[in-house]
């Protein structure tokens, strides 16, 4: 082993261009990551208790009575298919709520009380909001809507925000995911390249090493260790960076915004350990790759 690491360090040393490259490569590539994976599962936090808190809104007549509200109630608990959770609001609740909310706009309404008592309907799956918004309003043969029950007015949901905030969660982890692919991508290329030069600088060494015995392995051990220290030093310098940016910038600002400590967020010391893991796997990739391709002297 200690030949080994004597001849990798001494093929860094004869390639100094194209080793910076690869470990400033693999340093741009963990930063990336190591940025956008908090931002994105912060994100996705975000978006799922929004998710979770998508409603269809069954309103009821003006007229409606007492035993039209135990009808309807029964209707959605026990008849109606993605009903997760049902809870009633009166028109006296709704309205003291929505005084609360927005003073400036119920102070002027002298006692009287424009709205109805309602359903707050929860789907057992956020994503089957439309689909119970049609169980209890199908559509008729003329495109309008038919209640389940004459005592319903009107059918309403929020699914359309909760659809824009998703896709734009879709978007950034669609977006992450691209650059960190691409970034990935390129790193594995560098390492493979430097590998490449190292081993185009020693084929005469390589090849007396195989005419006098040396077996392939015993050849790519230094070339490979000399990959992953590249990838290594990348790796460490990125979390060093990372480190500081968090003290330095993220914990003075984690009281002010509840984004920085979303609970969804993985833990910093296990994000070094995977950015680490991942910077060393990525360089064994391009290390390996030149070898298959370029040890057949």
């Amino acid at each position: 082993m200690g030949f080994f690491l004597k001849e990798a360090v001494r093929s860094v040393q004869r390639n100094p261009i194209p080793s910076f490259a690869a470990t400033a490569s693999i340093l741009v590539t963990v930063l990336v990551l190591g940025i956008f994976i908090p931002i994105t599962q912060a994100t996705t936090g975000a978006a799922n208790e929004v998710r979770d808190k998508v409603l269809v809104n069954v309103y009821l007549k003006a007229n409606a009575s007492k035993a039209d509200q135990n009808r309807v109630a029964a209707k959605l608990r026990e008849d109606t298919e993605y009903v997760g959770k049902v809870a009633f609001v009166s028109k006296e609740a709704a309205f003291k709520e929505q005084k609360t909310d927005y003073p400036e706009y119920y102070s002027e309404l002298l006692g009287s009380n424009p709205l109805p008592d309602t359903f707050r309907v929860t789907p057992d799956n956020p994503d089957n909001a439309l689909k119970l918004r049609d169980t209890i309003a199908p559509a008729t043969a003329t495109g309008a809507r038919s209640a389940i029950d004459p005592a319903i007015d009107t059918v309403k949901n929020r699914k359309d925000d909760t659809q824009n905030i998703l896709f734009i969660t879709r978007v950034v982890k669609w977006a992450m995911a691209l650059l960190a692919a691409l970034l990935i991508v390129a790193s594995v290329l560098l390492i493979s390249n430097t590998i490449r030069l190292s081993l185009f600088a020693r084929r005469r060494e390589v090849e007396v090493m195989k005419l006098v015995g040396a077996t392939d392995w015993f050849i790519r051990w230094p070339f490979v260790i000399e990959g992953v220290m590249l990838g290594a030093l990348g790796g460490l310098l990125a979390v060093l960076s990372l480190t500081v940016g968090k003290v330095a910038f993220v914990d003075p600002l984690v009281s002010d915004f509840a984004l920085l400590r979303a609970p969804e967020t993985m833990q910093f010391g296990l994000l070094a350990v995977v950015l680490l893991g991942a910077s060393v796997a990525v360089s064994a990739m391009g290390s390996g790759l030149s070898l298959r391709r370029f040890l057949k002297v």
